[in-house]
This record gives structure tokens, sequence and C-alpha cells, in this order.
């Protein structure tokens, strides 16, 4: 496929800009044979990853260029192949396509047709002028950013833009994580009408009731945007996971006791009910802590799922902070205000 002179058509198939000069190999294959192969068929202009296909031509791993080249000889590929390979099916458009890339932040895919058989390759190169003319005029004030990041923030960024044009499309996108909110809320309201004996019993329990909620989803909606801010630099590892983990506990930590002693003055000075402080405080508290170590958990699990934190996050993670709040706010009234 040659160059683009510029952004292609979002709404052609992709496949019409898929590349075929590539060789496919057999996953019964080891690596001499492929690179025989290799070297006999000859390879297009750019290749990243070499796929890997069954007896049926059904693609059902992928090769990257550097595992292939450093195995042993007599390694078999289905050893060494990647079996989880994302492909695009080939009557996607480029829209489509261009999700992949911004999703995924891989520089290639395979297009495969209904059978799973490989009909062409789709790679960066598709939108590469576009991502250089964009490069040059928007990011120029920014300190400098890896390459890879660079190529899919400015995708991402007209990717936006193109969204932006079909409000039904955008609809789609996000309603259906509103519905979380929607349900969340439904589960609160049947919480309070379960607590409603403690709510009838101190007054002041229901007063801060919306003290507790507006802090809580402040914390979250603090700690997933430094989270999400995060991801966009940092792979989600396990190692990585447990380094934020210890800093967001600390930094949840300190906020609980902070905000939890200041509502807990504020209530006794203003009732001089201590037990009712004691309560509400100490909820606070714990409930920050659970908010903040979602506003972490939600992000870093739906980017390992390969979804999109910025959309699905928020609406996740307000509604399990939401629910864990009221179900220790409520519990900590009922045990304390007997």
């Amino acid at each position: 496929m040659p160059e683009a002179a510029g952004i292609p058509d979002f709404n052609s198939r992709v496949v019409e800009h898929a590349r075929k000069d590539f060789p496919l190999l057999d996953a019964d294959m080891i690596v001499a044979e492929a690179l025989d192969r290799i070297r006999r068929e000859g390879i297009g202009e750019r290749v990243i990853y070499f796929f890997a296909v069954d007896a049926d031509k059904r693609l059902v791993g992928v090769l990257p260029t550097r595992r292939l080249l450093t195995a042993p000889l007599d390694t078999p590929l289905h050893e060494i192949m990647v079996r989880r390979v994302i492909a695009i099916p080939a009557s996607a458009s480029v829209l489509d396509a261009c999700e992949f890339f911004v999703l995924y932040k891989f520089f290639a895919f395979p297009v495969v047709d209904e059978h799973r058989h490989v009909v062409g390759v789709i790679d960066a190169s598709l939108f590469a002028d576009e991502i250089l003319q964009a490069g040059e005029s928007e990011d120029r004030r920014r300190p400098a950013a890896p390459v890879r990041d660079d190529i899919f923030e400015i995708l991402g960024f007209h990717l936006e833009q193109i969204r932006g044009a079909s409000p039904w499309r955008f609809f789609r996108f996000r309603f259906p994580w509103l519905l979380v909110t929607v349900a969340a809320g439904t589960i609160c309201a049947v919480l309070a009408g379960a607590f409603e004996a403690t709510l009838a019993r101190s007054l002041v329990v229901a007063f801060f009731l919306t003290m507790v909620l507006g802090l809580n989803e402040s914390v979250s909606a603090q700690s997933m945007s430094v989270t999400i801010q995060m991801l966009r630099s940092a792979p989600v590892t396990w190692g990585w996971f447990a380094a934020a983990l210890r800093r967001e506990f600390t930094t949840a930590l300190l906020l609980g006791l902070s905000c939890g002693s200041v509502v807990a003055a504020i209530v006794w000075f203003w009732k001089s009910d201590l037990p009712s402080a004691g309560a509400i405080g100490g909820s606070i508290a714990l409930s920050l802590v659970t908010a903040s170590l979602f506003g972490l958990g939600v992000p870093s699990f739906l980017h390992r799922l390969k979804l999109d934190p910025k959309i699905a996050a928020g609406p996740i993670t307000l509604a399990l902070a939401d629910i864990c709040a009221l179900v220790l706010y409520f519990t900590a009234a009922r045990l304390v205000l007997r």
C-alpha cells in the first residue's frame, strides 16, 4: 500500500487501504523455515509484525519481528507467537480502524474476513502525513514526549473531532455507561430505605448525607483523573500497580483522617453529640480511603481490558464510591446510634 498523501476517507472500507505485500507463516513451522519463507517471498516496505495461520489459513497468532529474529532456529513458531491477536474485520471502516489504533496502541493490525482469513495488514502509515502535520502545528509548546505516545495521542485527538460530528455515535458510545449511574442511584435509594429507622432516630445523620457523598465523589474523581493521566505514559503491570496502590493508600489515609476529623468537629460543635460526630467522622475517613482506591483500581482495570477509561471509568468509579460510602455511613450510624 503506498504512503497516504493525506488523511483517508474515514467512511471507506479499511480493506481498500490494507497492504498485501507480506508473507503468512504456518504456525507449525520452525523459526528457520519461517525465515526462509520470508527471504523467498520478500516483504513490503514496512513490516512490524508477522502473522501465523493454521492449516486452514485461519489467523492463530502474531509474531513480533524481534521475537522471530532472536529465537533459536529450531524453535516452533507456535511456542513463541502471541495467540491473543487483535484483528480488524474486513467490513470495518477506516474510522473503525482508527479507533483500534487509539485503543490498543499497536502499530499494525491484520485485516480478516468472516472466516479469520488474513486479507491484508493495516499500519499507522495510513495516517502518517496527517500525524506529521498535526505534530508540527499542535504540540510545539509541550515538552517532547516519546514518539509512540505522540502518534496515538494525535490520532486520538482527530478521532474525537470526527466523533463530535455524529451526535448519534457519541450517544451510543456514552449512554450505556451512564446507565451504571442510574443503577447506582437506585441501589443508593434502596440502601437509604433499608436504614430508614436509623435516619429517623438521628436527623443529624441525614443532614450530613449530602456532604458524605460529595466528599467521596470529589476524592474518587481526583484519584481517577490522576490515574488516567499516569496510564497515558505507563503500562499497567503488577509492579506499577503495587507502587501506585501504596502511594494512593497513604494519600487516601491522610485525606480520610483529615476530612473525617474536620467533619466530626463540626458535628460536635454544632450538635454537641459526640456519638454522632464519631460515627459520621469515622465513616467519612473509611469511605474516602475506599473512594481513592476505586479511583485507582477501576481505570487501571479498564485499561488492562483495553476499554477506554476516559469514558467508562467515571460512571463506574462514582457508582462504586457512592454505594460503598452509604454502606459504611449507615452501618456506622446504626452501630453507634442505637
